[in-house]
C-alpha cells in the first residue's frame, strides 16, 4: 500500500445518528406510533414524513452502536442496498463520506480495533459520537483504495464460500442424527404402541411463588424458566439461573430427576429438555414424570420428535393465533408411540445417544472452523490496514 494520509472519521466523514422510537400526538390528540419508516394511526399506516425519519441512501454505511455482554454486535457495519428504504433508531449511526470509496471505507470502519478496544465500564458498551469521531483512518489514493477493495473482495470471496460450505456441513451434521430419530417414529414396527402423555406419567405445569416474598427463592432447588430448556439445543437444562428456596418449593411444584420438561407458550413452544436432577419450573413449562415401565430418555426422544411436535404445534396454534399455547390438559392428550418392550427402548435409546453424541462432535469441529475463517477475514483486514495485506494465494485454500 502506498503512502496514504492519516486522518480521521470526524474530519473525513459526515455522522448521523438515529433517533428514539417514540409516540407523539396528532392534531386531534390522540397517539401515534412513530416507530419506525411509518406511522400507525388508528388501524391505518402512512408513511413517516422526512422531518419524522432520518433517510438513508444507497453507499451510506451504517454501523451498530451497542453491544450485550459477550456479544459481536459492536461496531458491525453494512452498506445501505438501496434509497430511501430505511431509518435509523438511536442506537445505529449513519457514516457518509465523498473522501472514499464506499467498500474502502466499509472494509475500513467494519469492527474497528478503535471500537473494540473501547470500554465505558457499563454491562452493555455503548459507543458515543465523540469516540466514534475519533475513530482513526487511513486514507490513501482513490486508486490505492479501490486496488486495495478488489484484493479484499477477491479473499473475501474465497473465505465466503469455505464459510458457506462449512455451515451447510454443520446443518447436514445436525440434520443426520434428526432424520434418523425421525424415521423410528414413523416406521415404528412390530411391537409398539400408541398411548397418550397422561397414560405413560404424571404430568405437571409448574407456577411461580410470588417475587415479592424474598424467602421463596435460593438455592435449595433450581428453578427453570423456558430460557433454561434445551439452552444448547441438545435437551441439557440450566441448573445455575436461578432456584428455589425450602420454603418456595413448597408453594411451587417439584419435578424429580428423569423428568421431561417441555415448554408450552410462545415463540419457542415446543422445546424440550431432560432434567437429570430434581427441579421445579414456572407456568411456561409442562412436565412429564415417566411411569417405571418406560425408559425416561426414550419418552424424552420421542417428544423431540417431528411426529410429536407437529401435535404441539397444531394445538398451540389452534388455541391462540397470536401467542402460540398448549395448556396442560391439550399436552397431556398427545399420544407417542413406542416399543412396548423395555429392553427394545434401551436399544433404540442407546443408538439415539451414540448418534447424538456423533452430531455433536461434529458440530463442535465445524463451528471451531467457522470461528477460525471469520478471525482469519479479520487478521486480513488488520493487515490491510497496517500496510502489510499481500497477494497470498495460499492464505485462500
Amino acid at each position: 500500500m502506498s503512502q496514504a494520509e492519516l486522518t480521521t472519521l470526524g474530519e473525513s466523514c459526515e455522522f448521523f445518528n438515529g433517533k428514539a422510537h417514540e409516540k407523539s400526538i396528532d392534531e386531534n390528540g390522540k397517539y401515534i406510533v412513530v416507530n419506525s419508516k411509518f406511522i400507525s394511526q388508528e388501524g391505518r399506516v402512512i408513511k413517516r414524513t422526512k422531518e419524522q425519519m432520518f433517510p438513508l441512501y444507497k453507499g451510506d454505511i451504517v454501523m451498530v452502536m451497542s453491544d450485550v455482554p459477550n456479544g459481536k454486535a459492536l461496531a458491525k457495519c453494512f452498506i445501505i442496498d438501496k434509497d430511501d428504504a430505511y431509518s435509523l433508531n438511536q442506537r445505529i449511526c449513519c457514516i457518509r463520506s465523498k473522501a472514499f470509496d464506499t467498500k474502502y471505507l466499509y472494509y475500513q470502519l467494519n469492527r474497528h480495533e478503535h471500537f473494540l478496544a473501547f470500554n465505558n465500564g457499563e454491562n452493555q458498551t455503548n459507543l458515543r459520537k465523540d469516540d466514534i469521531l475519533a475513530c482513526p483512518l487511513s486514507k490513501p489514493s482513490m486508486e490505492e483504495q479501490r486496488r486495495v477493495v478488489a484484493e479484499l473482495d477477491l479473499a473475501f470471496s474465497s473465505l465466503g464460500k469455505a464459510i458457506s460450505n462449512t455451515e451447510k456441513n454443520y446443518l447436514n451434521s445436525d440434520e443426520l442424527f434428526k432424520s434418523y430419530l425421525q424415521g423410528v417414529f414413523e416406521k415404528k414396527g412390530d411391537g409398539w404402541e400408541e398411548k397418550k402423555v397422561s397414560e405413560i406419567g404424571n404430568a405437571q405445569t409448574g407456577t411461580t411463588p410470588k417475587t415479592i416474598e424474598k424467602e421463596n427463592y435460593g438455592d435449595f432447588i433450581p428453578f427453570i424458566k423456558p430460557a433454561d430448556v434445551d439452552f444448547s439445543s441438545i435437551g441439557d437444562i440450566r441448573y445455575n439461573n436461578e432456584g428455589l428456596s425450602e420454603i418456595g418449593l413448597m408453594k411451587g411444584r417439584k419435578m424429580e430427576s428423569g423428568s421431561i420438561l417441555m415448554v408450552c407458550i410462545g415463540a419457542t413452544i415446543g422445546k424440550v429438555g431432560f432434567a437429570e436432577r430434581e427441579v421445579s419450573c414456572n407456568q411456561q413449562i409442562n412436565s412429564l414424570t415417566v411411569k417405571k415401565e418406560f425408559e425416561p430418555k426414550f419418552i424424552y426422544y420421542g417428544m423431540t420428535s417431528k411426529a410429536f411436535q407437529e401435535k404441539v404445534l397444531l394445538e398451540g396454534k389452534g388455541a391462540q393465533a397470536t401467542l402460540p399455547i398448549i395448556n396442560k390438559s391439550k399436552w397431556e392428550n398427545l399420544t407417542i408411540s413406542f416399543p412396548k418392550s423395555k429392553t427394545v427402548q434401551r436399544k433404540y435409546l442407546e443408538k439415539f445417544d451414540d448418534l447424538s453424541i456423533e452430531s455433536q462432535k461434529l458440530q463442535e469441529i465445524y463451528l471451531k472452523k467457522i470461528a477460525d475463517l471469520e478471525e482469519l477475514k479479520t487478521s486480513i483486514l488488520q493487515k490491510a490496514f497496517c500496510e502489510e495485506l499481500k497477494t497470498d494465494k495460499a492464505i485462500l485454500v
